[in-house]
């Protein structure tokens, strides 16, 4: 089994839901989070924006706002069998490319161990 860790943008969390439900997927936690990446401003490109005045309401606008400003994100995690992990991260990619910097970030890990609460027992089924 692997855990699929998504952050992705606030306003595509209905596509995401919707995409990994088709694509069968229904089991998954989200919630919401602040962050940004590691990716700098231009600060050329900045003066040229604010010279216009205000910030423009787009996922471009997004990188032009202060380094340290943190960014409403969603946080999408699944628990998965390892043959649909590709599955699963090529259908969170194509519910929110745009092409645009803050499109998200994926990380797959390696999941050790699963037990059920109600049991106590080891899960063995695959997800």
């Amino acid at each position: 089994m692997k855990e699929v860790m998504c952050f992705i943008r606030a306003n595509k969390v209905n596509d995401t839901k919707r995409a990994l439900a088709e694509n069968g997927f229904p089991a998954f936690a989200c919630r919401k989070c602040l962050g940004r990446g590691k990716k700098g401003v231009d600060p050329d490109l900045l003066n040229v924006v604010l010279a216009a005045g205000e910030l423009p309401l787009s996922p471009v606008g997004e990188n032009f706002t202060e380094a340290t400003r943190l960014i409403a994100k969603r946080f999408f995690t699944l628990i998965v069998d390892d043959r649909d992990v590709d599955k699963v991260v090529e259908t969170v990619i194509s519910a929110n490319q745009t092409g645009n910097p803050g499109d998200g970030k994926i990380f797959v890990l390696p999941l050790l161990e699963a037990y059920t609460v109600r049991s106590g027992q080891p899960t063995v089924e695959a997800y």
